[in-house]
């Protein structure tokens, strides 16, 4: 039904009329990409997000890597990385997985404003990451706090496509198969540092390329065939 929704752009109008006038507004004014474009065609955000905790319901974003891949390359020249300041405080945990401190925070962005900057980043685009139902769930959230509207928006998950070509190849999945370095590390792409939002941002989006590459064969691949 949301796919019928969305092709019809119903959803679309719907949620940017209960926006505020603003960046999720316009966001909303952006058109989908369309599920039968080639992914050549499409521009993704490889995004990831740094959080104080699981738990969007609880935690808060700390930091935004992105990075934009267009005509299935990695574009270095558009890329970011912000840190956000959390309302409630870092905790210990967080501090010592992300290596992200209060001192660090002193020029942090609110998260409204990291929405701002966000926001026309992902408009038109497709949403690119490792287990996207985290970033959905935290920018969701944040976008629910800060404009009272849901965040509706395309997405291609490389954990996602990964647990397909192994199912379909009778692969078993075992713990740890379907994390990120795990997953590179199949397709002999090099290992970085984990943690930080930005290159976990270009981790995933060079894990994209070779992912949709093994699922192309030679031929083209439609956004609908590597969307969530």
């Amino acid at each position: 039904m949301m796919g019928m929704i969305r092709s019809l752009g119903l959803g679309r109008r719907i949620l940017a009329r209960r926006a505020p006038e603003g960046p999720l507004r316009d966001y909303y004014e952006a058109p989908y990409p369309e599920l039968k474009a080639d992914c050549r065609d499409v521009e993704f955000v490889a995004l990831d997000l740094e959080t104080t905790g699981l738990d969007p319901r609880q935690h808060e974003i700390v930091s935004i890597g992105w990075v934009l891949v267009r005509d299935l390359k990695v574009d270095m020249a558009e890329h970011g990385h912000i840190l956000v300041k959390p309302k409630s405080g870092l905790t210990a945990d967080s501090a010592v997985i992300h290596h992200i401190f209060d001192d660090h925070l002193e020029t942090a962005e609110p998260i409204d404003r990291a929405l701002a900057h966000i926001l026309p980043i992902l408009a038109g685009r497709a949403l690119l990451a490792h287990h996207a139902r985290v970033e959905q769930g935290f920018l969701g959230a944040a976008c629910k706090a800060v404009y009272k509207t849901p965040l509706d928006i395309m997405v291609a998950d490389t954990m996602a496509l990964e647990r397909r070509r192994m199912a379909a190849q009778n692969q078993a999945v075992k713990q740890g198969d379907l994390r990120l370095d795990a997953v590179r590390q199949r397709y002999n792409l090099p290992r970085y540092r984990a943690h930080n939002a930005l290159l976990d941002a270009v981790a995933c989006a060079e894990l994209f390329l070779a992912l949709v590459q093994h699922r192309a064969a030679g031929r083209r691949v439609r956004l609908g065939e590597v969307a969530a």
